[in-house]
């Protein structure tokens, strides 16, 4: 699962190219992943840290990058106030580059007029908006406090020859029943699905289709067949305890034809 997890990881655009919001969008390098074996990670650690293993893997694989350092706390006293993510050595040039990781799942709310407001957590509590600024205003700038230079001159890098950059990866979700939403600057290649309500969910068009609600690390990829799958009935109940718990499950749909969706199905 875990190969499957770094295709899915490679296979997920940047939420945004180039530069916006003031922050530099990591250009992730092309991989052959033929000989590639990844070797195995913690487990039961939140999807983000292992994405953190995967994209660590990965660039140790590759030739283009040195990892320097990979999740540094940096400490005020025995208080923990942050951590670095990655900072990278680029072989050919030897800059090194800061890199703040983030993979996320986002719905699109149209309710709202922003664009870059529009994102958040199937769930709610998580917001595109607010992430965003925080690695802006806060996890970057933390490298340049004097706590955070410290960490880093102690370890023989100065903070001055550091390139500051993101590596921001996302699935996003459409309204179910809306084919074309705007979404920019940000990247519409991230959307790979839709997003409903339980009650659209219960509707005659779902029930003729089998389905599987997978775990949280399979959401990074993408739906196959070599699972068990249930039929909508049985579905719907299992759905139903996620809705009273106001947890917003990700469903793969298998429909009749063969073709795979994947898909949040929402509680509120």
């Amino acid at each position: 699962m875990l190969f499957e997890q770094c295709i899915g990881f490679l296979n997920t655009p940047p939420l945004w190219t180039k530069e916006q919001f003031g922050l530099t969008q990591f250009d992730f390098p092309q991989i052959n992943l033929k000989d590639f074996k990844p070797t195995p990670i913690p487990n039961r650690i939140r999807l983000g840290h292992q994405m953190e293993y995967v994209f660590k893997q990965l660039l140790a694989y590759d030739t283009s990058y040195d990892v320097v350092l990979h999740n540094l706390p940096i400490r005020e006293g025995k208080q923990t106030i942050g951590e670095i993510d990655f900072i990278l050595k680029e072989f050919v040039t030897k800059t090194l580059i800061h890199v703040e990781l983030t993979y996320k799942f986002y719905i699109i709310n149209t309710d709202i007029t922003e664009p870059i407001h529009q994102l958040m957590g199937p769930n709610r509590r998580d917001m595109f908006f607010t992430k965003m600024e925080k690695i802006k205003n806060e996890q970057i700038p933390l490298l340049h406090s004097n706590f955070g230079s410290k960490t880093l001159q102690d370890r023989n890098i100065s903070v001055d020859d550091i390139r500051h950059q993101v590596c921001y990866k996302a699935q996003l979700f459409r309204p179910y029943g809306i084919e074309n939403v705007h979404i920019r600057p940000l990247n519409k290649n991230c959307i790979v699905g839709f997003w409903l309500k339980f009650e659209d969910f219960k509707r005659a068009e779902f029930q003729s289709h089998n389905y599987y609600i997978p775990y949280k690390s399979e959401w990074v990829i993408a739906p196959h067949d070599q699972k068990e799958w249930t039929s909508h009935y049985e579905t719907l109940l299992e759905i139903n305890l996620r809705m009273i718990k106001e947890n917003a499950p990700m469903v793969w749909m298998r429909k009749l034809d063969g073709d795979f969706k994947k898909f949040f199905v929402v509680w509120w």
